[in-house]
């Protein structure tokens, strides 16, 4: 097993026990686990406990415990979901690529910033050589040149320092899907089918909900609507911070919403009348 808490086995069987789990109050016995996640009815109970055990074995959020009533598979820790937003930590992610598809785009720069208890704390930034030439148009967008990534750290270099600074908040972005499954491809290169186990939330799909009468959900538009500038534009850095600061209005409308937990922020709708304003 890798050495870091925020890497999982890339499984969607994995992912259907812990969704399991969350509904059934962090635990469950390891027969109704192959029964109902698994969709394995009517196995031998010890049978049952060494499928179960072989799939969550080199994952963190979960063991196998011995109870008096049999075998039972716990959710482990504080679910993200569940935990108060002001308790949560964030990290606001973006990542520069060589382009859209993965394989075979590379990264070529990462930003981030950790938020904790409302206020940006923390700072993570590099470029990163992607071992492949980077083609104009994407210099043109970017900025960032061949040149300038050719004494970058490869992201084999950078990756501990990333997971350690990622460890377990929820991460963010702006289009989240973009970013997280460029980092997981990544990671992936180094750590085999592996990906890392953090919630994330995207800043799109939010300010959809959150903000339907704007004209468009672009970055440089929640930007303008919440007086925040953007510095360094297409840069990893500069869009993070921006996103960062974005994201804190938003965890501030969301709240004078009433959302509470990261599971409130999936299931949220905005009805027309309870439209709170931002600050600006």
């Amino acid at each position: 097993m890798p050495p870091y808490s925020n890497l999982i086995l890339d499984s969607t069987l994995v992912q259907d026990i812990i969704e399991m789990l969350r509904l059934h109050g962090g635990s469950a016995s390891a027969i109704d686990v192959a029964d109902i996640a698994l969709s394995l009815p009517d196995l031998d109970p010890q049978l049952a406990v060494a499928v179960v055990s072989d799939l969550i074995r080199d994952d963190g959020r979960l063991r196998l415990a011995q109870t008096l009533s049999g075998s039972r598979v716990e959710l482990l820790g504080e679910d993200a979901e569940t935990l108060s937003l002001d308790k949560t930590d964030f990290v606001v992610v973006d990542v520069e690529t060589t382009g859209a598809k993965t394989p075979p785009c590379r990264i070529t720069e990462v930003g981030a910033y950790r938020i904790s208890r409302g206020r940006i704390v923390a700072e993570f930034q590099t470029l990163v050589n992607p071992r492949t030439t980077i083609p104009p148009f994407i210099v043109q967008l970017t900025g960032i040149t061949d040149q300038m990534v050719r004494q970058a750290p490869v992201f084999t270099e950078i990756v501990p320092r990333w997971l350690e600074f990622a460890d377990t908040a929820v991460l963010v972005a702006h289009n989240a899907q973009f970013d997280v499954r460029f980092l997981n491809h990544e990671i992936a290169q180094v750590f085999p089918d592996h990906r890392m186990a953090n919630a994330h939330l995207c800043t799109v799909s939010l300010s959809r909900r959150l903000l339907p009468t704007l004209p468009n959900h672009r970055l440089h538009t929640l930007a303008e609507h919440f007086a925040i500038s953007i510095r360094n534009r297409h840069r990893a850095a500069g869009d993070a911070l921006a996103t960062a600061e974005i994201f804190l209005n938003m965890l501030d409308l969301l709240q004078r919403n009433g959302v509470r937990t990261l599971a409130d922020v999936r299931r949220f709708r905005l009805k027309p009348h309870n439209q709170v304003f931002s600050r600006v």
